[in-house]
């Protein structure tokens, strides 16, 4: 028996690669496909023109050593508040991001970052903790470090925030280190529509020039801001430059002041905006041009509105240290 058993062990292991093949499938283990990295992979998919792909945005480093070309500093700066007046509402959160740039507007380095949160005095409300993420738990005990901020804003040219009119009366009612301070404006004084963008949004611009980055937190959305505003145009000039050199320029404030009740609509249309007299301007319609605007905009009060060559209406001369005050 044992002879026998032999016998048809020995007839299995001489099988011929055919009767082996018919027995059971092959072991051997198919190619394997090339490893792709991730940005040819992006690559692919948008040569194909069916995707679109958006890049996280990195913040850049701080630099060791600030070069000498770049002899101007800047500071973009980004505040969470509890509410949209400043008389009455509370900063939460300051972000600032300071870099360096030349006389042309040419952005050098990174050479500081600040970011705190601060409690408020009553609870955050809920709407504003659903658009920001900060909540009551984590400004619990908080206070900014104003020796810190100080370090970046003092000794800046330039004071950068995307609306202006909304931060810098929020930062001087909060410390008097922003006072007496240069501001720019990047939703109002760079062209964002000549250069191919439909809004002004901050989402929206760096969604439109290939990005995404975690929004409404003020470090964060600094950071973005820098990368937007340093991006390379096809033709022309990058969008810091053309805001560092509007930030140079005088602007014109009028205040039409007695204007005939009737005429609201019409200085609506045009641009002329209320004020009531509450923030500390003249209680009329009032709109902001440049300083080569102003004989269009005189002559149009005087057809248009008062119907009187004579009439002439305040005028306000606002330079980077006056405009967006309130």
């Amino acid at each position: 028996m044992s002879v026998h058993r032999d016998s048809q062990l020995d007839m299995f292991a001489k099988a011929s690669p055919a009767t082996a093949k018919a027995h059971g499938p092959s072991r051997r283990r198919p190619p394997q496909a090339a490893v792709r990295s991730d940005e040819d992979m992006a690559r692919v998919l948008e040569e194909s023109g069916n995707y679109r792909i958006l890049r996280k945005l990195a913040p850049r480093p701080i630099a060791a050593v600030r070069r000498p070309e770049f002899s101007r500093l800047g500071v973009i700066l980004d505040t969470e508040t509890t509410g949209l007046n400043h008389r009455s509402e509370e900063i939460i959160e300051i972000g600032a991001v300071a870099f360096t740039f030349d006389e042309d507007g040419a952005v050098g380095d990174v050479v500081g970052v600040y970011g705190g949160l601060q409690q408020p005095s009553r609870p955050i409300p809920a709407e504003i903790t659903r658009l920001t993420g900060i909540t009551d738990a984590m400004v619990e005990g908080q206070v900014i470090d104003i020796r810190a901020l100080s370090e970046l804003i003092e000794p800046a040219d330039l004071i950068i925030a995307h609306n202006a009119g909304f931060d810098r009366p929020f930062c001087e009612a909060f410390s008097k280190i922003f006072a007496n301070k240069a501001w720019a404006c990047s939703v109002s004084e760079i062209d964002w529509s000549a250069r191919g963008f439909e809004g002004t949004k901050l989402g929206y611009l760096v969604g439109q020039a290939g990005y995404f980055h975690e929004g409404h937190r003020a470090v964060d959305d600094c950071h973005a801001l820098l990368e937007i505003l340093d991006q390379a145009q096809v033709d022309g000039e990058r969008p810091f430059a053309e805001l560092y050199r509007a930030s140079q320029r005088s602007r014109i404030r009028i205040f039409a002041e007695h204007s005939p009740f009737e005429m609201k609509d019409h200085l609506k249309a045009r641009g002329y905006r209320w004020s009531d007299g509450s923030d500390g301007r003249l209680k009329s319609w009032w709109i902001e041009i440049g300083e080569e605007d102003l004989p269009e905009e005189l002559s149009y009060l005087r057809s248009e509105i008062y119907r009187w060559t004579e009439a002439d209406p305040p005028i306000l001369r606002l330079t980077a240290f006056d405009r967006f005050k309130l």
